[in-house]
């Protein structure tokens, strides 16, 4: 019964082994022994396909697995096994064997110290092949890192996007929309302390991107960028607001004295010229300042930029202070501008008639059109009162052309009153000229030939005019319009321009007549502009003729006609037409108002100045 109970024990047994390796070959770990004493290793048939020695032997020599070794994991392999032998406890490695055929493939190894019966030391372990959970890991971590490597692009990306949201490109100052941001923070932040605003435009600007072309106002721009920022402290902000202009917010300044000082720096820094290629670009700035407590601060860029329109207002390239005042007068100007804009409209434009004679006979020959506004609350009002305001809001365009209206409308009802009324000079600014559909309006009037005359009152432009200008002027004149030039001599127009320009007449400017009854050298500089003209075949018109004793020296140095308070004073439709009519009947078409003319002030004078 022993015997039996014996024989199926031995059969469980060996049950179990078979089992044990059938487990073993399914899971493909192999089973090893390192005898310590003999350098002698057993190894199962799992551990021979892992190292695809193609053998079966059971004894292994310790060279087999040492060979197999991937060279750089050797050095790492061996410390594992020996801190192990050492500690004679656990041994865990993970290396990597190069087989027969050359490929590497990645083996976990583990084990346990172990004695025999005879106290010999060996360890006891298992190996299996962990290729496809290093690579996977691998790929993991490699997708790990792509993914962090992302997610730092995303946020850099991100960044840039919100950096350029709130940079302007060019300067790399803050935007328009970041210094909103930081004002309100630096109101909330300062509370009870002072902050300013500095509304800084560049001047000239406009002329350098126009010669030099935009590379160069890029580098105007850069410069003009760096000056500003040099000027202010750390803690304060500038930032490009628009094309060339600039805003800066300072904290705390302390006098007003201080806060004019700063302003003053960033002006002279502006006014550096800047370095272009081989070229010096030469600029300047208008600015406009405006403080005020932290917690009063809402409006102190509006009321900079108040300032700033009256720096540019007086002549630009100087530093204006915001005050009430100048609040209070700006708005009842853009007020006058906002009726002056409806005023054409509204036919409250009307021209008044300043005859012009000839020089000899003193027969009228001309009129010349001065704009007057018959305001329906204030009365009549001269130029003086609206022609600045026009000029600022770029209103002229639009009386010029009103004024030409009436006067089309006036001169046809005296051709039907009997009337042969003489030529009729109307202004015409230099935007207008520039107009590409001016000659289209004009030949939609149908203007009788020889019966206008344009005066160019903006005359600076006939240095270097454009294609578009002369293009017009051409045009007029091909319509029977003559062309004239207004104030000659003043400094605006060149005779390069004149030549270009060909006009009918020019008028010498009454600054140089005013003082030929007293000096000769204004006497033969008048003389020597009527022989360049001459020359040119134009005609002369002195203005600003007072006395007759201007007139008679006008007459003699060769001047054609003469328009003055000596002559005429500007009148009404109704009194031109009268004066016309009674100059026709009576065959005397001198002009009987030069008394008036000799007695009058000058205040009255520049009153009635167009």
């Amino acid at each position: 019964m022993a015997e039996a109970a014996s024989g199926r024990t031995e059969e469980e047994f060996q049950d179990l082994l078979r089992r044990l390796e059938l487990a073993l070959e399914a899971s493909q770990i192999g089973v090893w022994q390192h005898n310590i004493k003999d350098e002698e290793l057993l190894w199962d048939p799992q551990m021979h396909k892992l190292y695809g020695t193609g053998r079966q032997d059971r004894k292994v020599s310790s060279d087999v697995w040492l060979k197999a070794l991937h060279p750089e994991d050797v050095e790492e392999a061996l410390s594992d096994f020996q801190a192990a032998l050492g500690e004679r406890g656990f041994y865990n490695s993970q290396f990597r064997v190069v087989l027969p055929g050359g490929e590497v493939r990645h083996l976990r190894s583990r084990a346990h110290f172990y004695e025999g019966p005879d106290g010999a030391p060996s360890f006891i372990g298992a190996e299996w092949d962990v290729t496809a959970d290093v690579l996977l890991n691998r790929e993991l971590s490699s997708q790990k890192a792509i993914a962090e490597a992302r997610a730092v692009a995303l946020e850099q990306s991100r960044a840039r996007i919100e950096h350029a949201a709130d940079h302007d490109y060019l300067t790399g100052l803050p935007n328009r929309r970041y210094f909103d941001r930081r004002l309100a923070e630096l109101r909330k932040d300062n509370a009870g302390q002072t902050l300013a605003v500095l509304h800084i435009d560049l001047d000239g600007f406009k002329e350098i991107n126009d010669k030099w072309g935009h590379a160069a106002g890029d580098a105007t721009l850069q410069s003009a960028a760096a000056r500003i920022s040099g000027a202010i402290t750390a803690n304060d902000i500038v930032a490009r607001v628009g094309g060339d202009e600039f805003v800066a917010v300072l904290a705390n300044v302390g006098s007003a004295e201080k806060l004019e000082a700063i302003a003053d720096d960033i002006l002279s820094r502006l006014r550096r010229e800047v370095r272009f290629g081989n070229e010096m670009l030469r600029i300047g700035a208008s600015v406009g300042v405006a403080s005020s407590r932290a917690d009063r601060a809402g409006n102190l860029l509006a009321e900079s930029d108040v300032a700033l329109f009256q720096a540019k207002k007086l002549g630009r390239n100087r530093v204006e202070f915001f005050t009430p005042q100048l609040q209070s007068d700006l708005h009842t100007e853009r007020q006058l501008a906002d009726e002056l804009r409806l005023a054409p409209v509204l036919r409250q434009i009307e021209p008044f008639y300043q005859i012009q004679v000839d020089a000899r006979s003193r027969h009228i020959v001309g009129l010349e059109a001065l704009a007057r506004w018959r305001h329906p609350e204030k009365g009549l009002l001269n130029p003086a009162a609206f022609l600045k305001v026009a000029d600022e809001y770029g209103l002229t365009a639009e009386i010029d052309a009103a004024v030409l209206k009436r006067a089309l409308a006036d001169r046809a009802a005296w051709v039907s009153q009997g009337i042969a009324p003489p030529r009729i000079a109307v202004n015409i600014s230099g935007r207008r000229l520039a107009d590409p559909n001016l000659i289209e309006g004009l030949q939609a009037l149908e203007i009788p030939r020889q019966a206008i005359a344009f005066e160019l009152v903006e005359t600076i432009f006939l240095d270097d005019p454009d294609d578009r200008v002369l293009a017009n002027i051409d045009a007029i004149k091909e319509m029977g319009i003559d062309i004239e030039i207004d104030d000659f001599g003043s400094g605006h127009a060149s005779l390069i321009g004149l030549v270009k320009l060909k006009p009918k007449r020019l008028k010498i400017d009454r600054q140089l007549v005013t003082a030929i009854t007293v000096s000769d050298e204004q006497r033969r500089l008048v003389g020597s502009i009527v022989e360049i003209a001459r020359t040119l075949n134009v005609e002369v018109i002195a203005e600003g003729v007072e006395t007759e004793e201007h007139a008679c020296i006008l007459a003699e140095v060769g001047c054609d006609e003469l328009q003055g308070y000596a002559i005429g004073y500007p009148s009404s439709e109704s009194d031109t037409a009268a004066l016309l009519k009674s100059a026709r009947t009576s065959g005397k078409n001198r002009s009987s108002a030069g008394g008036g003319g000799r007695t009058t002030g000058s205040a009255r004078r520049r009153s009635e100045r167009s």
